[in-house]
């Protein structure tokens, strides 16, 4: 069952009733179509709750009864797709996602893409024909993929987007760009004036908007941007470890790295090991993100923390709404980001 917004497309572009073609179940959308209503309205009638008038609830009942419309227990499961799942960010997502789930009696199907699979390309034919109730997808959805499960009447969510969403897709991220700002903020406050920055690849959102947060932040407080002290590379640890080599053997090395996600910055602890370098003393140093083990390596870490396990809870409140056939206020949601102050940054030695 799909919001009325994420409806989309002519009744020819959906599966049609038996009549067309006996082979293919009529869907809740066709029949919202046929009858002129939205789909949350059909499925108050489906589901014998208020709201509906008598007039367009005969309406619909007799549309039911002529395309033989069957009811499923797809309500009961729900689905939670990862491109790739690996380190404990992952596990965060899980966690919300199967607390909401609980809540509600609903089983969860986790399915992963796998390594080396670019997650746009990769056939979603098993979960077309699961035909779980919803989907939270943490793999970036495809046009081709969305469009398939619009016509399953399958409706989803975006996790954390990497890319700009067309309107209307269902999503729920967080609020990058002002946590790259606090994070940076913080470092120029404790009176640091070279700060780096080890930014994600480009073409992904977030790490766009944190780098986007940490200029504002420099331009701000009126420093230069240093394009040298900005390095792009993925969001590893060993990434990591390799960029903050790069900028703690420089001529100016600076006195704190904003790492883009908590593993690179975990990758500046190794690198920062490795040339003797103390932490905070030598060199200050912020993550993203607040894994739990941010809080247990030496030093604990500073960090933005990345509501992900109340961004999945969020996102699986909203597919289980679709997928009952809600009409929702918003279909994108943006969770608060905020700095956790912990004991890896303090002012520089030569402040």
């Amino acid at each position: 069952m799909l919001s009325h917004a994420e409806a989309g497309g002519s009744v020819a572009d959906r599966e049609q009733p038996p009549g067309g073609d006996p082979t293919r179940p009529v869907t809740i959308s066709y029949i919202a179509e046929t009858a002129g209503v939205s789909i949350p309205t059909v499925s108050k009638v489906i589901n014998g709750r208020s709201g509906v008038s008598a007039g367009t609830r005969a309406r619909v009942e007799a549309l039911i009864s002529e395309y033989g419309y069957r009811k499923s227990n797809r309500k009961n499961m729900m689905e939670l797709v990862f491109g790739e799942l690996e380190d404990m960010w992952g596990l965060e997502i899980i966690r919300g996602v199967e607390r909401v789930a609980r809540e509600h009696r609903v089983g969860v199907v986790l399915t992963e893409f796998g390594p080396e699979r670019d997650p746009m390309d990769h056939p979603i034919d098993e979960t077309l024909a699961r035909r779980p109730a919803c989907v939270v997808s943490v793999a970036q959805l495809s046009e081709e993929q969305r469009n398939q499960l619009r016509a399953k009447d399958i409706p989803f969510v975006v996790f954390d987007p990497t890319v700009e969403l067309p309107d209307g897709v269902p999503f729920v991220g967080a609020t990058n760009w002002s946590g790259g700002r606090s994070a940076t903020r913080h470092l120029i406050d404790l009176g640091h004036r070279r700060i780096a920055m080890i930014a994600g690849p480009d073409h992904v959102l977030c790490c766009r908007a944190r780098l986007d947060g940490y200029r504002s932040a420099l331009e701000a407080a009126g420093l230069p941007m240093d394009d040298r002290l900005v390095l792009r590379t993925e969001l590893t640890r060993e990434h990591g470890r390799e960029a903050a080599l790069g900028l703690l053997t420089a001529e100016a090395r600076p006195t704190a790295i904003f790492a883009c996600n908590d593993l690179q910055a975990l990758g500046v602890y190794q690198a920062a090991r490795e040339l003797d370098l103390r932490i905070p003393a030598d060199l200050s140093v912020v993550g993203f993100d607040d894994l739990p083990v941010a809080a247990f390596v030496d030093p604990p870490l500073t960090t933005v923390h990345q509501p992900l396990t109340e961004m999945a809870a969020a996102a699986t409140e909203l597919a289980l709404a679709l997928g009952r056939g809600e009409e929702t206020q918003r279909i994108g949601l943006e969770l608060a980001t905020t700095l956790t102050i912990r004991d890896s940054t303090a002012s520089p030695a030569d402040g």
